[in-house]
């Protein structure tokens, strides 16, 4: 959804677009509607494609078979990749990581600010180092799940009374994440998590939670939003009700005295540059209904970007439009890898 409307408004006068269509497998394939093949299986109408690690002319290569061998053939060189991915081998640094090797500019945050954006532990550990608040918990691996899971729950007891929330410390869209109002509850919920990944958070729950969300655009001077408030049709922000029901409501901008609102885009342009974030995040926060007290829940460097996400929503309010948005991003992305070309790769000792 989201990679089809930001082809819906990029500028074909200005760019020659190339579409990459990545399987469930991760197998990569590039044709004239990559989007419809993908949808309806029909990769035969594909051909197979590959983007080598290495710096040069950029080639995005055709795969093509030849008896028992594969051949490589030079079929586009790409100027820029705009990654519209989620999750695993999406957002988490892995992609980004490629894109260096291959030296080709890229859309969004390089592998450290992806890493650090994915990790929810080590996003909580760089936070409370920067002195930013965040909600309590701790991380417990598969393995202390899968074979001492009492000791796992007495952690979690001594942590917090219940709710809690388990979830994956890699993933997004709120897939793995369970609220625990229980014993019961909570063993269900390391168990699910525990499925997405090795490592698995158990956090409290913030009390009457309002849930706040702010878009940051730029590099090294970026740009907060205003902030949007979103009322999830479900008892937390879950994939249902992101997706499926339609049923969440979006506040554009969130009823919040001016105070809060700049304390939260402080903080959230403190987050941003603490990740060496670049291009965009959105940066979710937790706000106590009664108090106001402010939590930082986690960083998203690359949202979710159709239309009606809320990324581009809080900036079509503050005052940029879904398509300068799309240009500004390409325009960041360039002066990010222009600045990274200065960098020497090479040591060349004094003879």
């Amino acid at each position: 959804m989201s990679a089809r409307s930001v082809l819906s408004v990029i500028d074909r006068k200005k760019y020659h677009v190339t579409e990459i269509g990545i399987t469930h497998e991760g197998k990569w394939f590039s044709g004239s509607n990559v989007l419809s093949a993908l949808e309806n299986d029909t990769l035969e109408d594909l051909h197979p494609v590959i983007l080598l690690p290495e710096p040069g002319e950029n080639w995005l290569y055709a795969v093509r078979k030849e008896g028992n061998r594969e051949i490589l053939d030079p079929l586009i060189q790409l100027d820029l990749i705009f990654p519209v991915l989620h999750g695993s081998f999406g957002e988490d640094g892995a992609p980004q990581g490629l894109f260096e090797m291959a030296g080709i500019a890229y859309v969004g945050a390089g592998v450290l600010g992806s890493a650090v954006g994915m990790d929810k532990a080590l996003f909580k550990d760089v936070m409370r180092a920067h002195n930013i608040p965040v909600v309590e918990s701790i991380t417990v691996s598969r393995r202390q799940i899968y074979q001492d899971i009492e000791q796992v729950i007495q952690q979690a007891e001594r942590l917090s009374s219940y709710p809690v929330f388990t979830k994956p410390a890699n993933l997004g869209s709120s897939v793995g994440i369970t609220r625990c109002r229980s014993r019961a509850d909570l063993v269900e919920g390391l168990l699910e998590a525990a499925r997405y990944d090795r490592r698995v958070l158990i956090e409290k729950a913030v009390p009457s939670p309002r849930e706040i969300e702010i878009s940051i655009l730029g590099n090294d001077n970026p740009l907060a939003s205003v902030p949007g408030e979103i009322i999830p049709s479900d008892d937390f922000y879950t994939y249902h009700a992101k997706y499926l029901d339609g049923k969440s409501n979006l506040i554009i901008p969130a009823p919040l005295p001016e105070a809060i609102v700049k304390d939260i885009q402080s903080i959230a342009l403190a987050a941003y540059k603490a990740c060496d974030c670049s291009g965009m995040a959105r940066v979710d926060f937790l706000v106590e209904k009664d108090t106001l007290k402010i939590f930082l829940n986690e960083i998203n460097t690359i949202p979710g970007f159709t239309k009606i996400s809320m990324y581009p929503k809080l900036w079509e309010v503050s005052g940029i439009s879904y398509s300068d948005l799309i240009q500004r991003l390409i325009e960041l992305a360039m002066e990010r890898k222009h600045e990274n070309d200065q960098t020497e790769r090479r040591f060349r000792r004094n003879e």
